[in-house]
């Protein structure tokens, strides 16, 4: 039998106050979700200084069982994020391509051979294989022979395959997922001598209306992986610049 005091607590002024308060919120979110696409709009409207302050809110958010210390290591600074607010088309898998066009220097060089093994210019990473899966389709126009797009997720993957894919293939495009794109950097298998940028899929939602960020499971890793020492120092400098956007 339920506490009747027990009730009575949960269903006082300040719960129901609580309740409003959280369904408004929702609501007012709602507006930024594209459903039918499958795309939280709001990245669409973010330059790359609200871009930073939204990623700092959920770091504080989801990584409350860290020191100040941990989080400022795990926090971007505006300076690291390219601004593609100019960006006009959804941003759907289909579009990434378009997308990558846009703000690359030259777009030619996305399906230009490449000359070593391993080495690719660009990383796309995604909260989910599925979806890694459907970025990787995606962006096949990039493909060419010794241009290779490779699949760096764990979804019926394993690393050992991703490992020999590497050391033995010339490719151009990675993309995968934050936990497994981190494992294949530290056991040296991926290479980021040629990396000239990296775009994290982060308007894509699920059913439920989360994406990467939105996820304490699928932000922090990202996060981790945004902010390794062989990334982090390359944002914005002068030597092997790497640029980093949200798509």
């Amino acid at each position: 039998m339920s506490n009747p005091k027990k009730r009575s607590a949960e269903d006082g002024p300040s719960s129901q106050k609580a309740k409003k308060k959280k369904k408004a919120n929702a609501s007012a979110h709602d507006d930024l979700y594209n459903t039918e696409l499958g795309v939280n709009t709001l990245f669409a409207k973010m330059d790359n200084q609200l871009l930073a302050d939204y990623l700092a809110q959920k770091l504080t958010r989801f990584g409350s069982d860290l020191s100040p210390v941990e989080i400022s290591d795990l926090t971007l600074p505006a300076g690291c994020i390219k601004d593609t607010s100019s960006f006009e088309k959804d941003r759907v898998a289909d579009n990434l391509p378009v997308f990558m066009e846009q703000f690359t220097d030259k777009p030619d060089n996305l399906s230009r051979p490449q000359r070593k093994k391993g080495l690719p210019h660009t990383l796309i990473v995604a909260g989910a294989g599925l979806r890694a899966a459907d970025l990787t389709r995606a962006v096949k126009k990039f493909q060419g022979k010794d241009n290779l797009v490779a699949k760096l997720f764990a979804k019926h993957i394993k690393i050992e395959e991703q490992v020999n894919f590497l050391k033995n293939k010339k490719t151009g495009i990675g993309v995968g997922t934050p936990a497994r794109l981190a494992d294949l950097i530290d056991n040296g298998a991926l290479s980021l001598e040629n990396l000239q940028r990296i775009i994290v899929d982060a308007s894509h939602i699920d059913q439920k209306k989360r994406g990467v960020i939105d996820m304490k499971d699928t932000m922090m890793p990202l996060a981790r992986f945004l902010t390794k020492d062989q990334i982090k120092s390359r944002y914005g400098a002068e030597e092997k610049p790497v640029d980093l956007l949200f798509f």
